[in-house]
């Protein structure tokens, strides 16, 4: 089977973009204090690749980074566990929605 990853942006700082290799499965909202504070994609690794990771404040640096980085989940479910942590972790006033990928 072939492994998970979660790829994040946060909304004003930088936002990551799957590359060839990666199929996106699902994608997720967190806010807190009613506010979009990141944004996770949930992707199977089809095969090494790289994500590119993208400022977005001038001058709009872009960096490429090699997808053997990133943790990677055996399942579907525990990269969903994961992000769920992140709730849990940051907690009352916060929440994480599904959205369209």
């Amino acid at each position: 089977m072939r492994p998970f990853v979660i790829l994040g942006s946060k909304p004003g700082q930088f936002r990551t973009e799957p590359g060839p290799g990666l199929a996106v499965v699902e994608a997720w909202e967190f806010r807190a204090a009613g506010r979009l504070r990141a944004r996770f994609v949930i992707a199977q690794l089809q095969a090494d690749t790289r994500i590119t990771i993208t400022e977005d404040e001038p001058p709009h640096v872009v960096n490429s980074v090699p997808t053997k980085f990133l943790p990677r989940f055996a399942t579907l479910q525990a990269a969903r566990d994961e992000l769920a942590q992140l709730t849990r972790r940051a907690g009352e006033g916060t929440s994480l929605r599904a959205v369209e990928p």
